[in-house]
Parts: C-alpha cells; sequence; structure tokens
C-alpha cells in the first residue's frame, strides 16, 4: 500500500503530544523548543513529537 505525502504531512507534520497528559497539539515545532507554546488540558510546556505507525 502506497503511502501519500500529502496525508502523512496532514498526520504527522508539527504534531506534538503532551508529555503529561497525552493531548495532542498542531504547533510550530520552534515554538515548542521556546517553550512557548502550552497545554490546552493542563497547561504544562512539555511536549515530544508524535510517533508514526508502520
Amino acid at each position: 500500500m502506497a503511502k501519500i505525502q500529502a496525508a502523512q504531512n496532514r498526520m504527522f507534520k508539527n504534531v506534538f503530544v503532551c508529555k503529561k497528559c497525552g493531548t495532542k497539539i498542531k504547533a510550530d515545532s520552534r515554538k515548542i523548543i521556546e517553550l512557548k507554546v502550552k497545554c490546552r488540558r493542563c497547561q504544562r510546556k512539555a511536549f515530544r513529537a508524535i510517533k508514526k505507525g508502520k
């Protein structure tokens, strides 16, 4: 099954997951690194990149 690049970008590009509560958020990676983005649910600033499935 072929992977469509546009769909991969929509699902995984600039998507991060809160390390405490697991909420997904779309934000620029530079803002995540500079700690300018807060989680909507728990107000933390610790995020990780979303993991791509196989």
